[in-house]
């Protein structure tokens, strides 16, 4: 499933992130690359042991974790710890590639995050540069993604995917990954328009009709079932 999720970050949050996005001190971005990627990856980024990065970080984290379509979507077990890059100039491209399956946590942790979805948030505005747009393939087609600042888009983490050459301005962009609670992308698609329906029938017919407690226990039954919490 490939899915937009508008408005993770308020106006306010997205001045505060672009304050410190422009003090950042950008490095090579092949630093989180796999061997393959490394190949294709032409790009800037912010290194994780920046301090901007610890409140970059803690300003998106405390965005998803109040957007309800997010967590309907993603239905998040582990984050890995957004990160951050820039396309522009001289390092402006990333080439297809597949992100690597599982990701070791920062800090010499053994921790290991599995990555069933792949997240980009954009955090420029798409007038300000030329180019940029990021290409998915996978079952669904080839899609092409160039989203307003603040919004982001999942996708799963097992498709080849690209971001086109910048050729003006600078395209500035968080990006992580997430294990979620439903390993299956179609079981997460299935809850996740399950859910989408039962929202609309709460709205219209309220929490107590018989419809919607009898959907709402398969939905839960359903999560049950398939999720790994």
């Amino acid at each position: 499933m490939l899915l937009h999720v508008p408005d993770v970050l308020t106006a306010g949050e997205l001045a505060e992130v672009r304050a410190l996005l422009e003090r950042a001190p950008w490095g090579d971005g092949r630093v989180t690359a796999g061997v393959q990627s490394a190949q294709a990856k032409n790009n800037e980024q912010l290194p994780q042991d920046a301090a901007e990065a610890a409140a970059l970080q803690q300003i998106v984290m405390r965005a998803l974790n109040r957007h309800a379509l997010f967590f309907s979507a993603a239905l998040p077990k582990r984050v890995f710890p957004p990160l951050f890059n820039r396309y522009g100039g001289a390092a402006n491209a990333f080439g297809n590639h597949v992100d690597n399956a599982v990701r070791y946590l920062p800090g010499g942790r053994a921790e290991r995050v599995r990555t069933d979805v792949s997240c980009t948030l954009f955090l420029s505005d798409p007038a300000s540069y030329d180019g940029g747009d990021l290409v998915v393939e996978d079952t669904f087609g080839t899609r092409s993604v160039k989203l307003p600042a603040g919004d982001l888009v999942l996708y799963p983490g097992t498709s080849v995917h690209r971001v086109e050459p910048v050729t003006r301005g600078f395209r500035v962009a968080s990006f992580f990954w997430l294990e979620s609670m439903v390993r299956s992308d179609e079981q997460r698609r299935l809850l996740y328009e399950m859910d989408t329906q039962l929202m609309r029938l709460r709205a219209s017919v309220g929490e107590t009709d018989p419809a919607v407690i009898g959907l709402t226990g398969t939905y839960h039954n359903l999560l049950r079932m398939w999720g790994d919490v």
